[in-house]
Order: structure tokens, then C-alpha cells, then sequence
């Protein structure tokens, strides 16, 4: 049996070099909304990882990547060494090198056995085996690949297998600290998110009277504010690609109940960026 996450993973490359052949030098260059990088930012990053992952280091270890605001901490750093190794290269030739490294990484997956993918080790999340990293590994993916589209106004792939475990992934992760936390909404309260889209999610928080503010197992009756935005919208504002102010110019976002609370939880859905 194919461990599902290596067709996944399989799926979102083959996107990044669909979206991406035949690209003019302009369009390599283009800014996107992942901050301080372009297109070829984005795919030259994807590289390094997977290089990472092979075991490779970066050529450009000892180049200065200067005090970029985008630059927090030790990961962003060595990404934007990997970055600054492939900076020289023309379109066409990173996204060559972008097929050769992705079809490696497949070769190794693969190979793997069953105990290798349960195997506890590293994740960006803690301890976790291995087969959540490689679920990260595919959200990353699949936000970078977002980033490409929406900076070459090609939106797509937001539905489907690949789409669906991202977007999956953001509320057990990320939305009980920013209803709880930077929301801070108060005790006894609970905030309903309606993600439409061809699977759409219903996620629900609590916030118990002492405690960190919960995912519930299903929704409740009577939220204190229900917050409805399209798949689209949600991934663009968790990501911190999208302000609140844009995604309410531009995007789809609906306030019912409270609206107070629901407009600070907008304000600060951003979790990663």
C-alpha cells in the first residue's frame, strides 16, 4: 500500500511546476504576499528544504543575508541561504532543478517502510514521527504554491485532497491561541468558523472559565459569533499573507453574533507566516 502522503506530496510539486513552466523573467520576479520573497524566492526555498531533507548543505553558507524583517530566527535564516544559492539562476533552470530534487525526494519516500514513517524524531512541531513531518512538509508546499498563484493571479487548487489536509491542519493548530490568546476573548464564550468551499469546515472554540480556549468536537447550538469566509480568504489570513482590512476589501468575511469579538479574532487569525 502507497503511504497516501507520498501521492499528496507528489501532487503539490507537480502544481508548483505546472504553475510555473513557461514563466517569463518578469514573472519569476514578482513579489508575492509571503513576505520579502518573489516567485523564485518561493520555489528556490521548496529546493533547499527537500535538499535539506536529503542531507545536502546549502553552496552559500557564509553569504550575508543582511537584517531582513522577514528573517526571525535560525530556520529563516538557513532558508534564505538556500535561497541566496539559487539567486544567480534563470527560471527555467531552478524549475529543472526543482523537478530533479522533488523526483529525488519521491525516490527516497518510496523506499521508505512502514516503521521508517512512524519513526519519532523532529517535526517543526516537536517530537512527532516522521510521517507528520512529511504532512507539514505538504502544507508548506501547498502555501508556497498559493503564494505563486496569487502573486501570478492564477487562483487555484484550493480543493481536493491536497488542499483539504492543509486547511485541515489550521484549526487544531492555530485556532484556539488566536481566539484565547490574541483575540482575547472572554471566559464562557464560543466562536464558530464556516469555511466554505467544495469540503467545507465547521470549527468551533471555547473558552472555559479557567484554561486555554479548546477546539470542541462538534459546534454548538448558539455561538457567541459565528465568522464565515470562503477557503480562500481563511488560508490568506492565517498564513499572514492577508491583512484584515484587505480580506474584508477583497475577500469574502461574514460577522454574525458578536461582532466585536469577531472582528479582533479576524484582526489576528494571522499564526504563521
Amino acid at each position: 500500500m502507497t503511504e497516501p502522503l507520498i501521492i499528496r506530496l507528489d501532487e503539490v510539486w507537480r502544481d508548483v511546476a505546472t504553475v510555473c513552466d513557461g514563466l517569463t523573467s518578469a514573472q519569476w520576479n514578482t513579489a508575492t504576499e509571503c513576505p520579502g520573497w518573489t516567485v523564485h524566492d518561493n520555489v528556490a526555498h521548496m529546493i533547499g528544504t527537500e535538499r535539506m531533507l536529503l542531507g545536502e548543505q546549502p553552496a552559500s553558507g557564509t553569504v550575508d543575508i543582511g537584517d531582513s524583517p522577514h528573517v526571525r530566527n535560525d530556520i529563516g535564516k538557513a532558508n534564505e541561504q538556500w535561497i541566496a544559492t539559487y539567486r544567480g539562476w534563470d527560471g527555467a533552470k531552478l524549475l529543472d532543478e526543482f523537478r530533479a530534487v522533488t523526483r529525488r525526494r519521491l525516490d527516497v519516500l518510496r523506499a521508505m517502510t512502514t516503521a521508517e514513517w512512524e519513526h519519532e524524531g523532529f517535526t517543526p512541531e516537536g517530537p512527532g514521527p516522521y510521517r507528520l513531518f512529511m504532512e507539514i512538509r505538504l502544507f508548506d508546499c501547498w502555501y508556497h504554491d498559493q503564494d505563486i498563484r496569487e502573486a501570478l493571479d492564477r487562483p487555484g487548487f484550493l480543493d481536493g485532497p491536497v488542499a483539504d489536509l492543509s486547511v485541515g491542519r489550521i484549526p487544531a493548530k492555530a485556532l484556539g491561541y488566536v481566539v484565547g490568546k490574541e483575540a482575547g476573548a472572554p471566559a464562557n464564550t464560543t466562536v464558530l468558523f464556516e469555511i466554505t468551499g467544495a469540503s467545507p469546515i465547521l470549527a468551533a472554540i471555547a473558552v472555559p472559565p479557567e484554561g486555554r480556549a479548546v477546539l470542541l468536537d462538534a459546534p454548538p447550538d448558539a455561538p457567541t459569533v459565528s465568522i464565515a469566509m470562503d477557503r480562500r480568504t481563511f488560508t490568506r489570513l492565517a498564513g499572514g499573507r492577508w491583512s484584515a482590512e484587505h480580506a474584508r476589501a477583497h475577500g469574502t468575511v461574514r460577522i454574525d453574533g458578536d461582532t466585536d469579538l469577531g472582528n479582533r479574532v479576524v484582526d489576528n487569525l494571522a499564526f504563521t507566516i
